[in-house]
């Protein structure tokens, strides 16, 4: 496997910057959803690196130590629940994907996202289904956004102890469900996600 493939094709041989964008938490019933931006050295592979939901939790916390020391140049961003509420998750998602690039230091001249839909950057971009198992760049930012939203969602669970967030990170799980029809929901949750679940007012 080429893990520079699209770098390459996209890059020009190292002609222009490519950026690799993927989120973090669009299914979840609570929290932020997260997305990373990274620029790698066309030169470097970090040893590891795989789509994020392929790796346990010790092996993406320690990749993403190994990503963001090698990294040229790299951005994590989110959109909240709230914002989730009111624009829904799509479009909450492209404005996490566009902070993330804004916010880079180093202004790329293309950018790789996975999935086949992409927001407008306002540079050249091209959407790669299955781009976090065939990227590098963006197997690099699928790591960076699912630990960071872990680390979030784990803080959040000091806040709100009752919802064992550090557990199911948000997502919809039987443990998640229950806490929510014992407790009612918390600042953080989704509450258009919810309306399935529970009657929300």
């Amino acid at each position: 496997m080429d893990w520079l493939y699209y770098e390459n094709l996209y890059g020009k041989n190292g002609e222009k910057i490519v950026c690799g964008v993927d989120e973090a938490g669009r299914g979840p019933l609570a929290g932020r959803v997260y997305a990373a931006a990274v620029i790698m050295p066309q030169s470097v592979i970090v040893d590891g690196v795989n789509d994020s939901k392929k790796l346990t939790e010790k092996k993406r916390e320690n990749l993403f130590e190994k990503i963001t020391e090698n990294a040229l140049s790299y951005s994590i961003a989110w959109a909240d629940e709230k914002e989730i509420d009111e624009i829904n998750i799509l479009q909450s998602t492209y404005l996490a994907m566009k902070r993330a690039v804004e916010r880079l230091k180093t202004k790329p001249d293309m950018v790789l996202v996975d999935g086949n839909r992409l927001p407008e950057f306002g540079i050249p971009a091209k959407s790669i289904v299955k781009g976090d198992s065939l990227s590098h760049s963006i197997a690099c930012a699928s790591i960076l956004a699912k630990v960071s939203r872990d680390r979030y969602m784990c803080k959040e669970a000091e806040k709100y102890p009752e919802y064992l967030f550090e557990k199911h990170k948000g997502y919809g799980t039987k443990l998640h469900i229950e806490a929510l029809k014992k407790y009612g929901t918390s600042p953080i949750h989704r509450k258009t996600f919810l309306k399935k679940i529970l009657v929300i007012k």
